[in-house]
């Protein structure tokens, strides 16, 4: 399930941690959660080496298939779950990126996200790079636009506890802030980024739900079901074309170093 991607934010945040890197060498690199998009983003720079992990095989074989042409002799990408303690033992890197890793966390290793800094300590040579999403689904929202988004969101996850499986679960730059601090690192900088939704965002969350009604067990369901996907989805392109977009929420970057 990728939540992210949907929307030309992400270049944004990217660009963004560029210059937060500014001359400083990018070096060996470890993105600690890794999906097309920041594997796309990683083989753009000038790195010594990048190895890239993720708990899915799936995510792992999408990943590869992301990147433009042949992988180098030093890169590799690597399935495994940093519950493990030895996924990765010994080893340093000049950068390391979580890219929404904290919020997918629950979807491979439910309620352990409070434990990922202190894991990945010993793996951060250098610069340490977080970006995440503040979470909007259990809120209350007020306007027009965050009603719909939060309404898809909620929607979105009840199909997926409904097919058996987890949602992600985002948490506030706060709470980074608060669990990077206590785990060892000096914050070097931390910026939010408004989020404007759009169609792209809408059928992508949608369709997910329509892909995962046959899993409910009851058919009377699904097919009620399918009906309040569609009715949703009409009325949130017309709220969306209306506004020129869904603005809600934002994203975040956090740039931390060892203390």
């Amino acid at each position: 399930m990728e939540l992210m991607g949907m929307r030309k934010k992400k270049s944004s945040l990217f660009k963004y941690i560029e210059q937060l890197n500014a001359d400083r060498h990018w070096g060996r690199v470890l993105d600690a959660g890794t999906g097309a998009a920041s594997l796309r983003w990683l083989t753009g720079l000038s790195t010594t080496s990048w190895t890239a992990v993720t708990a899915s095989d799936h995510m792992a074989g999408q990943s590869r298939e992301a990147i433009p042409g042949d992988m180098r002799e030093q890169d590799r990408i690597v399935v495994g779950n940093w519950t493990d303690d030895q996924l990765l033992s010994g080893q340093v890197f000049d950068t390391v990126l979580l890219d929404y890793l904290i919020g997918a966390i629950d979807g491979f290793a439910p309620y352990w996200q409070e434990m990922v800094f202190d894991r990945l300590r010993p793996h951060v040579g250098g610069r340490l790079y977080v970006t995440g999403l503040e979470p909007y689904v259990p809120f209350p929202a007020i306007t027009d636009a965050g009603k719909m988004v939060r309404e898809i969101g909620c929607l979105r996850d009840a199909c997926l506890l409904m097919a058996g499986e987890r949602p992600y679960r985002e948490f506030p730059i706060q709470w980074v802030l608060r669990k990077m601090s206590l785990a060892g690192f000096t914050i070097i900088e931390a910026k939010h980024f408004p989020i404007v939704f759009r169609e792209r965002f809408i059928n992508a969350q949608l369709d997910m739900c329509r892909d995962r009604l046959q899993r409910f067990g009851a058919p009377a369901l699904s097919d009620a079901m399918l009906d309040h996907v569609e009715s949703l989805r009409e009325r949130a392109l017309a709220l969306c074309a209306r506004e020129n977009g869904l603005a809600h929420g934002a994203d975040y970057v956090v740039a931390a170093e060892p203390a």
